[in-house]
């Protein structure tokens, strides 16, 4: 790695440490904050299931907006609009707001984390490629994942524990202010290198031309349109998993009140990230294709899920759902790279962005159908079935492996800077 991709590395793992640091001082104790506020299993979930609705909506458009206004634009747009929806909850929560109040602002975070996603992944892409960084994919984005994790830990972890201390309410304070000192960091550091965006002075026009092309290299692109069509079922059994294991193992630890425990549930994905981040390039590197880790990755921690059916201990718990944790964790990266290498850089967010669309629509069926599930029977019934939804795209994931798209064996250079047509 030369000096200036080991720069672009370098901004890359700090906005990526600075922004997972401030989103998680909430994802410990965000289900037991809804619950406190007053709504039901089913509410909460609900609620979540408005907030992948909003990412649903402005996926898209918010990924035209960083491929035709910038990258950079695009993350300092979603650290005010986040900031903004997370004080908006802290006062719904004061107030104890009906439903319907947590639904609306839930689509607005939604629409905060839309331009994050995709826009972050595409600048680093681009700027490695325009550095001359000639190494694999996997590992810049495994080492991502790896400071995500810590930082996922170190938030999770001081969430649940500060909440305990103080109340519910103090660490979706803490979420605004530090992602208030991630709009200044961004704002100095983070230039788009190696992509011009296409600002027009017919907006709407370029709209249209950026959204065809991401369409033909995106939904009709066969290898690629299987692997966004398989991302519903695994980023909506994903999503629910994580939030239900706070009440999950409260249920499991014996005392609804412990936040701390709440706090490990986050912890414990976090630890898995770290940990996936480090596997992820070594056991790409032990296969010929990046679709056997993603395929083995899929299934393998589908029947973990399953398999909590019939856990009715703690320890045993929390050990499963480690191991769930760890497996999904090192299939991240793979698939990231392994998409990225089939998308042309002038379209990548808007398509990177579409494929964060199809897995929050699988976000917005599952958490309310899953939580009802919760209500119905139980917290291990409901994430046997996440574990049987998410086997659903084993099928989809192998179709892409069968059209043969060179991404799937690519290495080093060939798949940092993707399709050829990107040029």
């Amino acid at each position: 790695m030369n000096p200036e991709a080991r720069r672009i590395q370098g901004i890359y793992l700090a906005l990526t440490l600075g922004n997972t640091l401030a989103t998680s001082f909430i994802w410990g104790i965000n289900t037991l904050f809804l619950l406190d506020a007053g709504l039901t299993n089913l509410e909460a979930f609900a609620a979540n299931a408005f907030f992948m609705a909003g990412m649903v909506v402005f996926e898209v458009p918010t990924g035209v907006v960083a491929d035709s206004w910038g990258r950079r634009a695009s993350f300092l747009l979603g650290t005010v609009t986040l900031a903004g929806a997370t004080l908006l909850y802290y006062l719904m929560w004061q107030v104890s707001a009906p439903f319907w109040w947590w639904a609306a602002v839930s689509v607005l975070l939604g629409l905060g984390f839309t331009f994050f996603s995709g826009a972050v992944e595409a600048w680093l892409v681009d700027a490695l490629h325009f550095s001359g960084y000639d190494g694999a994919l996997e590992t810049v984005l495994g080492r991502g994942q790896m400071v995500s994790g810590i930082a996922m830990l170190a938030g999770s972890v001081a969430g649940g524990v500060i909440a305990q201390a103080t109340d519910l309410g103090v660490p979706f304070l803490l979420r605004a202010a530090v992602l208030a000192a991630m709009f200044l960091v961004a704002f100095r550091l983070m230039h788009d290198v190696g992509f011009t965006p296409e600002r027009s002075a017919r907006p709407l026009q370029a709209t249209r031309a950026i959204l065809a092309a991401s369409v033909d290299n995106g939904l009709r692109n066969p290898p690629v349109r299987y692997i966004m069509l398989a991302a519903p079922f695994t980023v909506g059994a994903g999503f629910y998993v994580f939030y239900a294991l706070q009440p999950y193992l409260l249920e499991l630890y014996g005392d609804p009140r412990a936040y701390s425990i709440a706090g490990l549930a986050a912890a414990l994905v976090a630890g898995a990230d770290i940990l996936g981040g480090w596997l992820a390039p070594r056991v790409r590197g032990m296969v010929r294709k990046r679709t056997t880790v993603v395929l083995a990755a899929t299934i393998t921690s589908a029947l973990i899920l399953v398999a909590l059916l019939a856990t009715p201990a703690f320890w045993p718990g929390l050990v499963l759902l480690a191991l769930w944790a760890v497996v999904a964790a090192a299939g991240t990266p793979v698939r990231k790279a392994y998409l990225n290498a089939m998308v042309p850089s002038r379209q990548r967010a808007t398509v990177l962005s579409f494929d964060s669309l199809m897995g929050s629509s699988g976000g917005v069926v599952a958490q309310p159908l899953l939580g009802r599930t919760a209500d119905l029977y139980g917290y291990p019934a409901s994430l046997a079935v996440a574990g049987t939804i998410q086997l659903m795209a084993a099928p989809l994931i192998f179709l892409s492996r069968r059209c043969c798209p060179a991404a799937d064996t690519a290495t080093g250079e060939e798949a940092a800077q993707g399709p050829a047509s990107a040029a």
